[in-house]
């Protein structure tokens, strides 16, 4: 797999980069995370020339690759220290994947998806990035890995399944977007005892929903 990054896809990247700055993104080290991981590997070349603005594009499977801003907000959201271990449900084209794993993280990383599973697995691996990916359904959760000190949802959910409130780790964060239409609410629910979360709003977000049917038990 050949994989290109000029000059010309490097300054479209900082111009992208200190757009999104301008819109809010505060961490450096989400904007530099953001910078070592080239957005238009995970576009067909048809949008090459469209990869480094800030727009949500169709990526096969009625998914989409997020907004640049989208990503970044989340990244942020997430809070969590180098070497934590993350949860990401919806590896879709594997952007967000890899911007996790640039963080440092730990990244484990699930698709209901096969045809983007299909797609996001060897593109990860031929950009050195070694996250553990699974085909599945991610609303479920990986019971078996947790607990997790952040999880991260990457299409809007009617409601916050239980199951992931449940894999977080004491101190650790959920950033889900939640919303039954085409707009959805950004919320955080940080895990602060055994029983106890915390809930805080960050603004409205578009993402693509997930299917209600084969959700587990939630919580509103």
């Amino acid at each position: 797999m050949e994989l290109i990054d000029d000059y010309q896809h490097q300054g479209q990247r900082k111009k992208l980069l200190q757009e999104i700055r301008e819109m809010g993104i505060a961490s450096e080290a989400v904007l530099e995370a953001m910078n070592r991981v080239p957005r238009h590997y995970f576009l067909s070349s048809a949008f090459d020339r469209f990869a480094y603005q800030n727009q949500a594009f169709q990526i096969g499977a009625g998914q989409t690759i997020s907004k640049p801003f989208t990503v970044a907000r989340q990244t942020e959201l997430l809070n969590c220290a180098r070497g934590a271990k993350v949860l990401e449900i919806g590896t879709g084209s594997g952007y967000q994947c890899a911007v996790l794993c640039a963080m440092g993280y730990k990244v484990h990383s699930i698709e209901r998806q096969k045809e983007l599973f299909d797609k996001a697995r060897p593109l990860l691996k031929a950009m050195g990035w070694r996250p553990e990916l699974y085909y599945g359904d991610g609303y479920k959760g990986k019971e078996v890995f947790a607990p997790f000190d952040g999880i991260i949802v990457t299409c809007g959910a009617p409601e916050v399944p239980e199951s992931l409130l449940g894999q977080l780790a004491i101190g650790g964060t959920l950033v889900i977007p939640v919303g039954d239409g085409e707009g959805q609410r950004m919320f955080t629910f940080t895990r602060m005892t055994e029983n106890e979360f915390t809930r805080q709003e960050h603004g409205e977000f578009a993402f693509v929903p997930m299917l209600a049917s084969r959700a587990p038990k939630a919580m509103r």
